[in-house]
């Protein structure tokens, strides 16, 4: 036997209650635990349908690098307008990212979801029969807006409905989706290349419409975000979804009471749309360092020109010697393998290293890659060695990537900001980081025109460089924290401390509880 000690909530004073060690603590346990692993089941199967739409975003992406070489040989299409038709994907699908928010508050988050896919759809389609470059250009349209749209939901939806112990490893599962998507892509470039020019690239795309079954089945699967019921009052409801990913009836209604007040207030009238804009485009010292830590972490995402190698990834191999599109295309399937195993690895660190760490790591190890691929293909080109250091550092700077910053950042963007403001805040900084990657994409090859591709790499790692600055300045550890506890350290300026809650921090959360 022994005494166990209980606050009654009233002014702190402290009781004692006799347990019964043997049972009741020990059974306690093992229920907690069931329930526990019970709860992480539901929660992890939400987040990979929810993910679901990475798969074909990421297809998209690694498709279209090979694609592109029979494409131009088959609508005879101009260096430019293969630019062009590579990049603006990114720069269209900062309209459906920044129309992104505004939906899922509207119709929620997992319709937003459906209807991303739907649009995404439609563009494979039509990309896949297209006659000429305009219906090309078209459907590529229609995907980027369905991209816009997929980038930004999927994130914010499984940091709502994920515990906040697993909440950085569940939220990245889209980075991972994307990645298992890119290496489909690849493979289905090497697969399909042997067809003849004008039907290969068509089948390439085509495949990329298959996974719309699987969203269609998780529509019936997942449930609507807990915290979006809360904004619409629908509490009941939000507390059937929580007791779905937590069982233990008390935490629930702790959780909910806090997203409560988070939402500010059951009864309190809706925060207007022109609110939330006005503040962040107007924010206090709180909400702008949420913007610059957010938007920032997005745009060094792209700007360090990931979607430049993996984009042209067979321009790059082919300018350190590969001969032949069989042989490139085989190469990108190495880069595509990386990706995918490194994000693998990087789920199962994130909520154990923590985010800040693995940035440090990740932004620093793809610095000295893009350096070393810098001067690889400025003094090792169109040689043996030189083949072998140029794959050996593409597959560097892409683990690197995958381990770190690519999912993290998605990870801090659908964490940082308040939930009156997070939907529209998430949809700010997708819409960076595809201006960022659209910027890149389509200046890539006229840069490395100009200077060459070697010394645009230069360029990437002096950025990748600054980015490991940002990360040391502006980015907080959020690890193990509640998203309202996360939001109370920007409130409190010392996001950059990254350390545990200050005592006045832990009054005010008890006292809101």
């Amino acid at each position: 036997m022994e005494m166990g000690i209980q606050e009654n909530g009233n002014g702190g004073v402290l009781k004692y209650k006799r347990m019964d060690s043997d049972t009741v603590e020990e059974d306690g346990v093992l229920c907690e635990e069931k329930g526990n692993d019970s709860s992480r089941k539901y929660v992890l199967v939400c987040a990979i349908f929810a993910s679901l739409n990475s798969v074909l975003l990421g297809y998209d992406v690694g498709v279209m690098s090979g694609a592109i070489i029979f494409i131009q040989q088959d609508l005879k299409i101009t260096e430019v307008q293969e630019e062009v038709l590579v990049g603006i994907l990114s720069i269209i699908s900062l309209l459906g990212s920044l129309a992104g928010g505004k939906t899922s508050d509207a119709i929620g988050r997992k319709w937003t979801m459906a209807f991303a896919a739907i649009v995404f759809q439609s563009g494979a389609l039509i990309m896949a029969l297209a006659p000429n470059f305009r219906v090309l250009m078209i459907g590529r349209f229609l995907a980027g807006i369905g991209i816009g749209f997929g980038v930004m939901i999927a994130p914010v939806y499984i940091a709502e409905i994920s515990p906040t112990v697993a909440r950085g490893s569940f939220t990245s599962f889209p980075k991972i989706f994307i990645n298992l998507g890119i290496l489909l892509g690849y493979v289905s470039n090497y697969a399909f290349s042997g067809l003849p020019p004008h039907i290969n690239w068509r089948v390439m795309l085509g495949v990329g419409i298959l996974p719309s079954v699987f969203i269609g089945i998780a529509l019936f699967v997942i449930p609507e975000s807990p915290r979006w019921l809360v904004m619409k009052n629908r509490i009941d409801e939000a507390r059937v979804v929580l007791l779905k990913t937590n069982e233990n009836a008390s935490e629930v209604e702790e959780r909910l009471a806090e997203i409560q007040q988070a939402a500010g207030h059951v009864n309190a009238e809706k925060y207007e749309e022109k609110a939330v804009w006005r503040e962040l485009l107007n924010p206090s010292p709180g909400v702008r360092r949420m913007l610059i830590t957010g938007c920032g972490i997005q745009c060094f995402q792209q700007v360090t020109g990931i979607d430049a190698t993996v984009y042209y990834s067979p321009t790059i191999f082919k300018d350190a010697g590969i001969k032949g599109n069989t042989q490139l295309l085989a190469a990108t399937v190495a880069v595509g393998f990386t990706k995918t195993i490194f994000i693998l690895i990087a789920i199962f660190l994130i909520d154990k290293v923590g985010r800040k760490p693995l940035l440090y790591v990740s932004t620093i190890g793809m610095t000295t890659c893009l350096f070393g691929l810098g001067l690889t293909l400025s003094l090792l080109g169109n040689g043996s060695v030189g083949i072998k250091l140029a794959i050996l550092c593409v597959c560097g700077n892409v683990a690197f990537f995958s381990v770190g910053i690519g999912p993290i950042c998605w990870v801090l963007t659908s964490e940082i900001f308040p939930l009156r403001l997070r939907a529209q805040a998430s949809a700010l900084g997708a819409v960076g980081s595809r201006v960022s990657s659209g910027v890149v994409a389509m200046s890539f090859l006229s840069v490395s025109r100009m200077i060459t591709v070697g010394g645009t790499f230069f360029v990437f790692a002096a950025i990748s460089a600054l980015s490991v600055a940002f990360v040391h300045k502006c980015v907080p550890e959020t690890k193990g924290k509640s998203l309202e506890e996360i939001e109370m350290m920007f409130q409190n300026d010392r996001p950059h401390q990254g350390g545990e809650l200050e005592l006045e921090d832990v009054k005010h959360l008890m006292h809101i509880q």
